[in-house]
């Protein structure tokens, strides 16, 4: 999966738990009682690795929010 190799989702569980995962991943690197918080860890273990895009899926599963967490190379940076 080349290009999602930095990337992590931020998804509900069916027990009201939010995991951290990769692309695809079934196994979740964390988990969290809150969604702030998976974001919050998701953040810094992207950053660890060098930056990437982070996605956070809605409790419907539906991806609701899109990061690029610095050193990650956004495709639409902002101008000025």
């Amino acid at each position: 999966m080349a290009g999602q190799a930095n990337s992590r989702d931020v998804v509900p569980r069916p027990d009201g738990s939010w995991a951290v995962t990769r692309p695809g991943g079934r196994r979740a690197l964390f988990t969290a009682s809150t969604q702030s918080e998976a974001v919050r860890r998701a953040g810094e273990l992207l950053q660890r690795d060098g930056g990437g895009e982070l996605r956070i899926h809605g409790v419907d599963g539906q991806v609701r929010d899109q990061r690029t967490i610095s050193p990650g190379n956004d495709p639409v940076p902002p101008k000025g």
